[in-house]
C-alpha cells in the first residue's frame, strides 16, 4: 500500500492523536527512510535497498536554523505548538549529534515557546549508548516503542536491524525510573506466511509483567491508522485497545488510547 516520507527537516504543525499540535523535526534524510528497525506497519514504508539514492543527514546548525525561523513564525502568528517532536523518517536518535541538537532544541523552546513540550518518538534501540539516555532524560515527552514481549514478535513485527537486545531494552527502560512513557502498537495479520497478533491475551499478559516492570509514567495504546507497506494487516477494534489500557490502568499506571 503507499506509504509517504517526510519532505522537509522541520514539518507540520500538525494534528497528532497522542500530542496534539506538533511541530516535527526530521533528523534522517528527506528522500529516504534509515531506521534501525524495519516495522511492517511503518507508515513510512520499508527501509530502501542498497540501490537507493544518495542522502544526508542534516546538519546540527541547519537543524537549529530552521527550527528556530519556524518557531519565530508560528510565534508571530500567535499559533504556537503544543509540543516540538522528533520524529520523521525514521529513528531519530541515529543522527550522531542527537544529544546536542535535543539541547539546542530545549534552548530554543525556552526562548520562543516556553509552554511547548519536547517529545521524542523512538524505537528505544539506541537507548544503550548513555548521551542518547540521558538526552531522552531531558526531554518532557521520552516515548519509546514496546510492542511486545516475546522477541519471536518483535522479529516479525518490528524487524530489528542490527544490534538489539529485549532483555538489556527492558532493563534499560527501567533505568530511565518512570521518566519515560511506552507506546504500543497493537495489530494482526499475516507477513511471509507468519501469522501475526500482538493483541492475544497471552502477548497481552506477557506485555504487562513488562509494563509492570519497567513502571512508565504513562503507557500509549494505538493501531494502525494510515497506509502500510504490508497490505495484510488489520487495525485492532477499539473495544479490544481500550481493554488493554484498562488492564495498565489496573497497574496503577495511566493509559491513553488511539483508536
Amino acid at each position: 500500500m503507499p506509504t509517504f516520507l517526510f519532505d522537509e527537516v522541520i514539518f507540520g504543525p500538525v494534528r497528532s492523536r497522542r500530542l496534539g499540535v506538533s511541530l516535527g523535526v526530521n533528523l534522517l534524510p528527506v528522500n529516504r527512510k534509515i531506521c534501525s528497525f524495519d516495522c511492517i506497519y511503518c507508515e513510512c514504508g520499508f527501509n530502501p535497498d542498497s540501490n537507493a539514492p544518495a542522502s544526508t543527514l542534516p546538519s546540527r546548525e541547519e537543524v537549529y536554523d530552521l527550527l528556530e525561523q519556524k518557531l519565530i513564525q508560528m510565534q508571530k502568528d500567535d499559533t504556537p505548538p503544543d509540543v516540538i517532536t522528533f520524529a520523521g523518517n525514521g529513528e531519530p536518535t541515529l543522527h550522531p549529534h542527537f544529544a546536542g541538537i535535543i539541547d539546542d532544541t530545549l534552548l530554543l523552546r525556552h526562548k520562543h515557546c516556553p509552554e511547548a513540550r519536547v517529545a521524542v518518538l523512538s524505537n528505544a534501540s539506541r537507548i544503550h549508548s548513555p548521551a542518547v539516555f540521558d538526552a531522552l532524560l531531558k526531554v518532557d515527552d521520552n516515548i519509546q516503542k514496546l510492542d511486545s514481549a516475546n522477541p519471536d514478535t518483535i522479529r516479525i513485527l518490528d524487524q530489528p536491524q542490527g544490534r538489539f537486545d529485549l532483555d538489556e531494552t527492558i532493563e534499560n527502560l527501567k533505568k530511565f525510573d518512570g521518566k519515560v512513557v511506552i507506546q504500543t502498537l497493537f495489530v494482526r495479520g499475516v507477513f511471509n506466511g507468519q501469522t501475526i497478533d500482538n493483541s492475544t491475551e497471552e502477548e497481552v499478559l506477557n506485555w504487562l509483567k513488562l509494563i509492570e516492570y519497567i513502571a512508565p509514567r504513562e503507557v500509549m495504546v494505538y493501531t494502525i491508522a494510515r497506509d502500510t507497506p504490508v497490505n495484510t494487516l488489520e487495525k485492532i477494534a477499539a473495544k479490544r485497545l481500550h481493554e488493554i489500557a484498562a488492564l495498565v490502568r489496573h497497574l496503577g499506571i495511566p493509559a491513553s488510547v488511539s483508536e
